[in-house]
């Protein structure tokens, strides 16, 4: 039976404020014929930070997320402000009840009521113990990162660390890093932050470089670098084919996140010819392969869309096969669910020698095979044809 609006509202809100006994609500959908709300959809929970318990309202419009953390004893302006917009689906949960409200096209509120399935109360927002870096460090701050981009740097560094001992072992008590297209340096900052505090518990210090040839990119990045207080990274305006961030030294780890088409391949090529012991690589838009490809009128290409696709997964299979034969352990991971960048493919490769013998023909003859197969010539290859070169010598 239909309720009227203003006193369904007005319980919503006693719940909300409740927080000993709320585990969380959603604000969702719009009502028809209103002005539509701020953002598509907002969660609500009671959380306990560290100066005390807060309501936590976590608003997503399309990908961008923001979070606003408000104590319990000034929520009240904030629920009223969520209340006022134009919501057409409140869902709360409690220690008690379920509580689903609809507002109809008429304006009325249609409640229903079902036991509770969730835990209440705020939760100790601990998970800073669990996460590898803390969502609340300052350079978000200082970045502007929203949740869904702290949420990449999340996943972004737990890829990176069970590699780390890789170049946090061996000998000096330097460790060396660069970004190489570092853009907007989310993951610089992150892997800055996380790798410098693995070293320091060794005994090393950290130095990374961020790399791009934007000028007000790499001003931009230096200010956010000494607000957020990170000695030891810094930054460098230069292009990745010739950068030279440690001219006394090769880099411990190349690190490539997003860099467009075939810059990705030239952050690799450097990597190679460094010799750098790990390496880390996002790519995006393989666009050269896609090219080569047009030609090709099989089914499984032919139509743009799969084209695109299967270039995708070309490319960096091809890139795999390359770097193994050119002395480097590879895997290609998901870093991150798709539902936060659809650029998620991550290639991780930890230098371990040029395979020998069989091995090292096996593997070209698979590279020589998929090449010759789909007609293409990946940019990699062009740009280490003198290092592949002297694999196949190596292994006839």
């Amino acid at each position: 039976m239909p309720t009227d609006l203003t006193t369904a509202l007005a319980d919503v809100r006693t719940l909300l404020l409740d927080t000993p006994n709320l585990s969380r609500a959603v604000a969702a959908g719009r009502r028809k014929g209103v002005e539509p709300p701020a953002a598509e959809r907002v969660e609500v929970r009671p959380v306990r930070l560290k100066d005390g318990p807060h309501l936590q309202f976590v608003a997503r419009t399309g990908p961008v997320v923001s979070t606003r953390n408000v104590p319990v004893d000034r929520a009240g302006d904030a629920v009223d402000e969520l209340l006022a917009q134009a919501y057409g689906n409140l869902h709360v949960e409690t220690a008690t009840e379920v509580v689903q409200v609809r507002i109809t096209k008429k304006g009325e509120a249609q409640v229903h009521r079902a036991p509770a399935r969730h835990e209440a109360g705020p939760r100790a927002h601990d998970r800073a113990k669990q996460r590898l870096v803390d969502p609340d460090d300052p350079m978000f701050r200082v970045l502007g990162a929203g949740g869904d981009k702290r949420r990449q740097v999340e996943a972004f560094v737990r890829q990176l660390a069970p590699l780390a001992p890789t170049v946090l072992s061996g000998g000096g008590d330097r460790v060396r890093a660069v970004d190489l297209g570092c853009g907007n340096a989310y993951l610089t900052f992150a892997a800055h932050r996380w790798l410098g505090g693995a070293a320091r518990e060794r005994g090393k210090d950290l130095v990374t470089v961020g790399v791009d040839v934007r000028e007000d990119v790499v001003a931009t990045g230096r200010r956010a670098a000494a607000e957020a207080g990170l000695p030891g990274l810094e930054f460098a305006v230069g292009s990745i084919a010739g950068a030279e961030p440690f001219p006394d030294a090769r880099p411990d780890v190349v690190m490539a996140l997003h860099a467009c088409d075939t810059a990705t391949d030239e952050a690799l090529a450097r990597a190679v010819r460094w010799g750098a012991p790990l390496v880390l690589a996002a790519p995006c838009c393989h666009r050269d392969v896609q090219r080569q490809l047009h030609e090709n009128r099989t089914a499984l290409v032919r139509h743009a869309i799969l084209r695109e696709r299967f270039a995708d997964v070309l490319t960096d299979a091809l890139r795999s096969l390359l770097l193994q034969v050119l002395g480097y352990r590879v895997e290609v991971v998901e870093f991150i669910d798709s539902a936060h960048t659809p650029r998620n493919a991550m290639i991780r490769a930890v230098r371990a020698g040029a395979p020998r013998g069989s091995r090292a023909a096996e593997l070209l003859t698979e590279y020589d095979e998929l090449t010759r197969a789909w007609g293409v010539e990946p940019a990699l290859a062009r740009m280490l044809t003198a290092e592949l070169a002297q694999a196949r010598q190596a292994a006839l």
